[in-house]
């Protein structure tokens, strides 16, 4: 079975521009094209874009999806892996980053009644000051 690119988009639940974009990033190969000129895709081009839209929803960039991609084709799993924990590594900093941002907010909120003039402002003040 082959698919147009509109029936891939409905079938992956992915805009056509998006196809189109991975295949000019090389995530998706290049369909042949009918007489027509219209591009036909394998079926296994739902699984792929399916990958991708996997992997951006666990947050890889597109470049580390390319390299995903690639070590599917042909790789170790160590290298695999290795793109996976460097990627964990990088959720937990920016978990971490999120916290201290609530914590910060949490203060301030606490801080301020809510009430009153603009100055004074707990808030404010944190917002300004120049440490």
């Amino acid at each position: 079975m082959t698919y147009s690119i509109g029936q891939l988009a409905k079938a992956t639940d992915t805009g056509i521009e998006t196809i189109r974009y991975y295949e000019r990033r090389g995530l998706m190969p290049e369909p042949p094209r009918a007489a027509s000129g219209y591009r036909r895709y394998p079926g296994d081009a739902v699984q792929r874009l399916r990958f991708i839209r996997r992997s951006k929803r666990l947050g890889f960039t597109l470049d580390e999806i390319s390299a995903l991609l690639q070590l599917q084709a042909g790789g170790q799993r160590a290298d695999i892996k290795a793109i996976a924990e460097a990627k964990l590594e990088e959720i937990e900093t920016r978990l971490d980053d999120l916290q201290r941002m609530r914590a910060a907010l949490e203060d301030m909120t606490r801080r301020c009644s809510g009430h009153g003039p603009v100055e004074g402002c707990p808030i404010i003040e944190t917002l300004n000051d120049n440490e």
